[in-house]
């Protein structure tokens, strides 16, 4: 084939090639600001709030255009809650009749709304999020639910994309 034909029809495949499609996540452009309220919790253990809402922080932080600040000069508020933590056991050790595997579900509610126009943009009553640990090989409670907060934060700060 001759070249001086494919080169012109390689350099148009390449510059049409995109589509205008973008890798850059369809964040709302009308929001620069989010203040994060402390998550409220129902459970009675130690710190899930405050892991929680670190992890949202952290979270709009690197993965959203959004720059987190205080309340009387943000944008948007989100506010939220931890509903219930569960446990169970996914088999036990015949010898040790200790469990091999625990999963646990966490439920939130959480709201994102404008506080300039008061909208809502985001409610969720109940939202679920599940994790699993295993104390066999020495995870623990405490490092099943910072898993689990982490996956909550980046499944909340998904939601706060647009929506088509």
């Amino acid at each position: 084939m001759n070249m001086r034909i494919l080169s012109p029809v390689f350099i148009v495949l390449l510059l049409s090639g995109g589509c205008g499609y973008s890798a850059k996540r369809p964040f709302r452009t009308d929001i620069q600001t989010v203040h994060v309220e402390m998550f409220q919790s129902k459970e009675f253990r130690r710190e899930l709030e405050f892991r929680l809402t670190e992890s949202i922080v952290k979270r709009i932080e690197m993965d959203s255009p959004y720059k987190i600040a205080p309340r009387n000069r943000a944008d948007a508020l989100l506010t939220g809650e931890i509903v219930r933590v569960d446990n169970r056991t996914f088999g036990d050790d015949f010898n040790t009749d200790l469990p091999r595997e625990i999963g646990s579900t966490v439920v939130v509610r959480y709201r994102l709304q404008d506080l300039r126009s008061g909208e809502i943009l985001v409610e969720r009553p109940r939202f679920v999020y599940q994790t699993s640990y295993i104390p066999p090989v020495g995870e623990t409670f405490t490092q099943g639910m910072t898993r689990a907060m982490d996956g909550l934060a980046e499944q909340i700060v998904e939601t706060m994309e647009s929506s088509w």
